[in-house]
């Protein structure tokens, strides 16, 4: 084998473990989350949705996740179910 063929192969042995590596990651961290619009949704039906939405994006930009819908759901992120204030409260809306 040549040094040429040598760097190929390491090339495609690169490329195909960057491409594993990716494809094996957590959900919440393959891809960007919209944080504003998915905050948006799950304030829509707030009493308060300027203070629902400025702790939602908290939450959001913390744990990459957002619960679907206006609420509950929270199993489905438990990092954002589990956040708390210094009181000891939900965080998350």
């Amino acid at each position: 084998m040549t040094g040429k063929e040598a760097r190929l192969l390491a090339c495609v042995a690169l490329v195909v473990l960057l491409l594993l590596v990716e494809t094996t990651a957590p959900s919440g961290q393959a891809h960007a989350i919209n944080c504003g619009g998915a905050c948006s949704y799950r304030c829509s039906k707030s009493s308060r949705p300027n203070l629902c939405r400025r702790a939602c994006n908290t939450c959001c930009r913390r744990c990459g996740c957002v619960p679907p819908g206006t609420a509950g759901n929270e199993d489905v992120c438990p990092c954002y179910a589990h956040m708390t204030t210094h009181n000891g409260r939900h965080k998350c809306p």
